[in-house]
């Protein structure tokens, strides 16, 4: 079984209700726009981290973390990348890569606004984790936790804090 902690777009905030929210987590992982190297490394030091590059990540962010992530934890297929959008509407990279990864678990971030759909098109879970920092105009900052095992995700939980 793992815990997941999923978080987007923190754009260099993190404070101790997000890390006490990820603290019984097993790894992390970040759909982009970290913001910076220390808040990367700051994740990193806390827990296993996979992270992809969003669009305000600079070369320093993106020597660490490639564009996308495809990996399978559990039995299920991930993709993740930054900017995604959602089923009816994905960015046309990002549909690129669904169909040829073909996963059972699609996260991105970018948009700010928190998503988890199903696209039955794809046969696959659509997971935007909204934004974890207080830069953008989201009013609520937004973070998930889940667990996946043997091909099952299950006990979603979403965090909310004020911006």
């Amino acid at each position: 079984m793992a815990y997941i902690g999923l978080l987007s777009d923190t754009h260099t905030y993190l404070d101790t209700a997000l890390k006490k929210f990820l603290d019984p987590v097993d790894e992390i992982w970040h759909a982009g726009d970290f913001g910076d190297l220390k808040t990367y490394k700051e994740l990193a030091a806390f827990k296993p981290l996979k992270g992809v590059y969003g669009n305000c990540d600079g070369k320093d962010i993106r020597s660490y973390v490639p564009y996308i992530q495809n990996f399978t934890i559990e039995g299920m297929k991930i993709l993740m990348m930054h900017i995604g959008g959602y089923p009816g509407r994905y960015d046309r990279r990002a549909f690129q890569l669904i169909i040829a990864h073909n996963p059972d678990i699609f996260v991105c971030g970018h948009s700010h606004i928190l998503k988890i759909m199903n696209d039955r098109k794809f046969n696959m879970l659509d997971i935007n984790p909204g934004a974890a920092g207080i830069s953008g105009f989201h009013q609520v900052r937004t973070a998930l936790r889940f667990k996946i095992e043997k091909h099952n995700i299950s006990d979603m939980e979403v965090g909310e804090w004020p911006r």
